[in-house]
């Protein structure tokens, strides 16, 4: 396979040799290593790049567990939103806690309007109402 890109500024051609045992043709091969690799980029690639989740060293099982589903809860969300590039999400809501959870379908509960008060001992009309 041959292929055409840019890497760190330089345009790059390389061809790939690749070992299968499908038997299958070089259209349907390439159709299957290129829906393959979409799947690298788009989900495994960001996990490992952008969120650095590799690096991350975990201890406890359930806590790697809870991550990884914040994760992908957080993926799946900007996606959705129609933002695929992760490194420009983080970028712009790293310290936007109100916009990040607007993304996640949370809204601020409307601010109560202060109500008119009245004095103590004072009626719903106004006028001074009568101890019993």
């Amino acid at each position: 396979m041959r292929s055409h890109g840019i890497r760190d500024g330089k345009p790059t051609d390389e061809t790939r040799y690749d070992v299968s045992s499908m038997r299958t043709g070089a259209k349907a091969l390439l159709r299957h290593v290129r829906d393959r690799w979409s799947i690298e980029h788009s989900w495994h690639w960001v996990r490992d790049v952008p969120l650095q989740e590799d690096a991350h060293r975990y201890r406890e099982d359930s806590g790697v567990k809870i991550l990884a589903t914040l994760r992908s809860m957080v993926i799946n969300a900007l996606r959705l939103d129609g933002i695929w590039s992760m490194t420009e999400a983080i970028a712009a809501l790293a310290h936007d806690i109100k916009g990040l959870l607007r993304l996640l379908g949370w809204q601020e509960p409307a601010k109560k309007q202060p109500s008119a008060l009245l004095p103590i001992g004072t009626g719903a009309r106004g006028d001074q109402s009568q101890p019993l």
